[in-house]
């Protein structure tokens, strides 16, 4: 814990629980972490966040079954007829919204659906569900066998990249969007796979363009991981700038096909 005080980006020192201008973007933000009722989504939501979890499903199966060699090549000759049903269809933007929490800035209404770490309909997610609580960013997640590295615990550069995330939504608490600078994990025990793992981020302090956190990772009580995370604010320009040109380079993809 720190008790330096947590600056807004103009500056104002805040409290996590009080007024400042940054408070209408964490209010957004939380919001958005939330969970929709399903009958608050629209069909094409709801049918994206299911095909995404058919696919986990048969990534989980296919990274350790025993099926015989027949049901693979019948289960190939389905997904491959699925695939060319989709290159036959119009492609579109690959990210809607935006990719990680720490990049959203202010758009209250921007999603998260095809992050690689939080994108219920991106099923290469594991994915994670994040809540604030008290001025504190709270993480839950299970990961599956794709994501072994020692035998039965999960790969460290996944726990890496889900502290980035973790901590990218952290930083977003100061009120300002921004980009990972450097990333320190310090690896305390093995992080047990088909485990409903905790995220605990805590925003520590703001200094000017700097934003510092810090994150735990805990497996029941069982302390897994801890990380620091300095982020550099960047302005809502800047990733606007990104945008376009990801959409430029799209559209030429596109027409060179």
């Amino acid at each position: 814990m720190t008790d330096d005080p947590i600056q807004d980006p103009t500056g104002e020192p805040v409290s996590p629980g009080g007024s400042s201008p940054a408070e209408a973007l964490r209010s957004a933000l939380y919001s958005r972490w939330q969970e929709p009722p399903v009958s608050e989504m629209d069909t094409r939501r709801v049918e994206m966040r299911r095909l995404a979890d058919s696919m986990r499903i048969i990534i989980e199966r296919l990274v350790a079954t025993a099926a015989p060699t027949e049901a693979i090549i019948d289960a190939a000759d389905q997904l491959a007829r699925v695939a060319l049903t989709f290159d036959h269809l119009r492609e579109g933007t690959r990210y809607e919204g935006f990719a990680e929490a720490a990049n959203a800035g202010g758009d209250p209404h921007a999603p998260f659906e095809h992050s690689p770490f939080i994108g219920r309909a991106n099923p290469l997610a594991p994915p994670i569900y994040l809540q604030e609580i008290e001025g504190r960013v709270h993480g839950r997640v299970v990961f599956g066998s794709a994501y072994e590295g020692p035998p039965g615990c999960v790969h460290g550069g996944y726990v890496a990249g889900a502290f980035d995330e973790v901590l990218g939504a952290t930083q977003s608490l100061s009120g300002a969007p921004g980009m990972t600078g450097t990333l320190t994990i310090v690896y305390r025990s093995p992080t047990p796979l088909h485990t409903e793992l905790r995220f605990i981020g805590e925003l520590l302090r703001v200094e000017g363009r700097k934003i510092f956190t810090r994150g735990e990772l805990y497996a029941g009580e069982r302390l897994c991981a801890e990380a620091e995370g300095l982020f550099i604010s960047v302005g809502v320009e800047k990733f606007a700038e990104l945008k376009a040109h990801r959409e430029r380079s799209e559209q030429a993809r596109l027409h060179a096909r």
